[in-house]
C-alpha cells in the first residue's frame, strides 16, 4: 500500500506541477483561450495553489520535515479538484469532469492513507 500511495503522490505531483506551471507562465491571452470559464487572475491563483500542492505531496515526506503536510496537500488538491469537477460538469464537459473526478479520487486515497494507517 505504501508503494501505491507513493506512486499516486508522484503522479499527482507531476500532473499538478505541469498544470500549475502552465497556468502561472502562460500569457493572459493564451490563458483566456485555454480556460475560458475562469478569469486569468483566478487561473494564476489556481496555478500557484497547484504548484504548492504538488510540492507538498512530495517534499515533506522526502525530507521528513513536517510530514503531516503531505496529506494536507492532498486534501487541498482534492478541494481544488472538486471545484474543477463542478465547473466541468456545469459546462457539460463530461470527459474532463470524469478525468478530474478520477484525480479527485486519487487525491482522496492519498489523504486517507497518509492521515491514517500509512502515515509517515
Amino acid at each position: 500500500m505504501n508503494v501505491l500511495l507513493w506512486a499516486l503522490q508522484v503522479i499527482l505531483a507531476l500532473i499538478f506541477l505541469a498544470a500549475g506551471l502552465a497556468k502561472i507562465t502562460l500569457p493572459e491571452e493564451k490563458l483566456r483561450e485555454r480556460m475560458a470559464l475562469v478569469p486569468p487572475a483566478r487561473a494564476k491563483l489556481l496555478g500557484t495553489a497547484e504548484v504548492l500542492g504538488a510540492l507538498g505531496l512530495i517534499l515533506p515526506a522526502v525530507t521528513g520535515i513536517a510530514p503531516v503536510l503531505t496529506p494536507l496537500a492532498a486534501v487541498g488538491l482534492a478541494i481544488v479538484l472538486l471545484g474543477a469537477v463542478v465547473l466541468h460538469a456545469r459546462a457539460k464537459e463530461t470527459q474532463m469532469a470524469v478525468v478530474t473526478a478520477v484525480l479527485l479520487l486519487a487525491a482522496l486515497v492519498v489523504a486517507w492513507g497518509r492521515f491514517g494507517p500509512y502515515a509517515f
